[in-house]
């Protein structure tokens, strides 16, 4: 008996050691329960135990996946990290702690979400009144979007709210939009729109779950009612100025913008403000003129065409040439630009008589500025000089009365005549010594007194300019001065040329006389003498060989002179003279020509008489042959002689 009841106490004592043990050994988990972590932040669950020095931990999710993140074991701590949060966290996660033979579990859910940024909030265009626009809210990369709400607000009034109760059918980031579409009015301008969306996620979590944007409204008003007002007129005359107004309604108050249209449909920007003035305005200035009105969401456009008349301006007077006595000239009248045409009247006056006069009566095939002329030839006398020559032009339109309707042009009447008569005077002469000075003064005459210009003719024929004075001179005159001078005449009219002939004349100078072969030749050579006089125009040169009985005047070609078969009695002194009506110059030279010796004389008669000796000789000596042979016979036959003997 006393040994079961020891049994049973020590039974019963070890059964209390255990329990007092479960006791002491517990564990614990935070955050507890359930945390909601946003995708991409980071978070921490912290597991540890008490009642025990030396545990171990680990860590899985109740349907075995991977942890998708770090474990870190430290004494009786051990935390899992998760960096950065995806979608692979969202489970339940448990950690088990083992002590001894003691083991103790906890659990915590992981729940995912996504709602990173405000929501933005997109208009389809700029909000202009009266025309209906799309407005969207966005939220961007929500999850879990089935928990989402969104509401777009105008101030206080609710434009649309949704929720968007859908089935997930994958775990992903979705951009949830909500659209409505408005008319703005003008009281709309400085009110609010409010996009406001909420993810209803447990509010006992501390997570931030509801964000908004604010967008303030500015209505606008396309420019509209653009108006153009022109001071004085669309209708102007050159010389006149214009300014020109622009107004546009619209909300911003539209910016003005003028230009003008070109040929090619172009715009040809001008100006930026409202107000656009021109001046002096000139024909080509005429077009159509454009006035913009310009904000952020629109323009409005008006036209306006300017007309600068140019018929105010007075007729123009052409002459085809300058007017010169006795020559026709043909005078045309000109009206430029002139509207309406059909009724202008254009005539001529030379002093109080009518020349001609032409009214363009025909009808106009389109309205457009015409130039119209009148045209007339005569012919001016120098009588004419001093006499106006009036243009007159009419437009017959009485309903203008603020326009003159009659203008003219006049000019006065000046007649050329051309120069002539034109001479020249050669002071002291035309003929001169080298050396002595000449003045040329060329007279001409003409209206008005002709220009004079004195000029050299050279061998091309070409003139070359020297003076425009009516008197050349030359101070010290050279040979080479010699020449044709042109004096020329010239107006408006024309032109008229005379020509002098200048002769500078010089005493002959550097003579030479010279002989060829040498001024020594034997009897039977050919001898040239030559003379030449350089640099002297006009110079006679005279060959003469001296003699005491007198000087013989040689027949010389350009001052040369030739002995052919030179004789003794050709020997002697040759003198050349070279002289002009200035003054002569002599230059002499002796000729030697010596006889030939014996020894080395062989003439040609000698020669004829060499050759017939040695023909008579043989000659004689045959007769005497035959002679003694016909005193032997009796007889000779010089026939019987000469036969052959057989």
């Amino acid at each position: 008996m006393f040994g079961k009841m020891v049994v049973i106490f020590g039974v019963t004592n070890i059964l209390w050691m255990v329990f007092a043990a479960s006791q002491a050994f517990k564990i614990k988990i935070s955050p507890e329960d359930r945390i909601f972590a946003q995708i991409g932040d980071s978070i921490s669950l912290t597991c540890s135990t008490e009642g025990c020095d030396s545990p171990a931990f680990s860590w899985r999710t109740q349907i075995d996946s991977p942890l998708s993140g770090k474990v870190r074991n430290e004494g009786t701590k051990s935390t899992l990290t998760m960096d950065p949060v995806s979608f692979e966290n969202e489970h339940s996660y448990l950690c088990t702690a083992t002590c001894g033979s003691g083991k103790k579990e906890k659990g915590i859910k992981v729940e995912i979400y996504s709602f990173p940024n405000d929501p933005e909030i997109h208009l389809s265009g700029p909000l202009e009144v009266g025309k209906p626009v799309r407005v969207t809210c966005s939220v961007p990369d929500v999850y879990p979007y089935d928990r989402l709400e969104m509401t777009l607000m105008k101030d206080n009034h609710l434009l649309k709210n949704q929720e968007f109760l859908e089935d997930l059918d994958k775990k992903s980031l979705e951009t949830k939009s909500l659209e409505v579409t408005f008319t703005p009015v003008i009281e709309d301008t400085g009110k609010a729109l409010v996009c406001q969306a909420e993810l209803h996620i447990d509010e006992t979590v501390s997570v931030l779950t509801e964000r908004k944007t604010t967008k303030e409204l500015q209505v606008y008003i396309s420019p509209k009612n653009t108006a153009i007002s022109v001071s004085p007129s669309t209708s102007l005359q050159e010389g006149d100025s214009v300014t020109m107004m622009c107004s546009s309604d619209g909300l911003p108050v539209p910016e003005i913008f003028w230009s003008k249209e070109l040929d090619n449909g172009d715009l040809q920007r001008l100006s930026g403000n409202a107000t656009l003035t021109l001046i002096a305005m000139r024909m080509e200035d005429s077009g159509i003129y454009v006035c913009e009105g310009v904000n952020p969401i629109g323009n409005s456009r008006k036209e306006v065409e300017l007309i600068v008349q140019a018929f105010p301006k007075d007729p123009e007077i052409e002459l085809s040439s300058p007017l010169v006595h006795g020559n026709p000239v043909t005078v045309s009248c000109k009206v430029p630009d002139v509207y309406p045409f059909d009724r202008l009247e254009i005539e001529f006056l030379k002093g109080e008589t009518i020349m001609k006069n032409e009214g363009f009566w025909g009808d106009m095939d389109r309205q457009s500025l015409g130039t119209k002329s009148l045209k007339m030839t005569f012919i001016p006398t120098t009588k004419d000089t001093g006499k106006v020559l009036v243009c007159q032009a009419k437009l017959n339109i009485s309903e203008l009365e603020f326009e003159p309707k009659q203008r003219q042009s006049i000019q006065t009447l000046y007649v050329n005549v051309a120069p002539r008569d034109t001479t020249i005077l050669a002071s002291p002469s035309s003929t001169l010594e080298e050396g002595s000075f000449v003045n040329l003064t060329c007279f001409s005459d003409g209206l008005p007194a002709p220009k004079i210009r004195w000029s050299r003719q050279l061998n091309n024929g070409d003139l070359q300019p020297l003076s425009e004075s009516a008197t050349f001179t030359i101070m010290s005159t050279k040979v080479e001065d010699s020449g044709i001078y042109v004096c020329e005449g010239t107006n408006l009219a024309g032109i008229s040329r005379k020509e002098i002939k200048l002769i500078i004349q010089a005493a002959p100078k550097d003579i030479q006389l010279t002989v060829f072969p040498s001024e020594s030749v034997k009897e039977g050579d050919t001898v040239t003498i030559s003379c030449t006089c350089g640099n002297v125009t006009e110079t006679w040169i005279i060959l003469k060989k001296k003699a005491e009985t007198g000087d013989k005047t040689l027949k010389s070609i350009d001052g040369t002179y030739i002995i052919r078969g030179a004789q003794l009695e050709d020997a002697g002194v040759y003198e050349c003279e070279s002289k002009n009506e200035v003054g002569s110059q002599l230059r002499s030279l002796t000729l030697d020509v010596k006889g030939r010796e014996n020894n080395d004389y062989f003439s040609p008669e000698l020669l004829v008489l060499y050759c017939a000796s040695s023909l008579i000789v043989p000659a004689i000596g045959m007769i005497i042959y035959f002679a003694r042979k016909a005193n032997m016979k009796g007889s000779y036959s010089l026939v019987e002689a000469q036969k052959s003997k057989v």
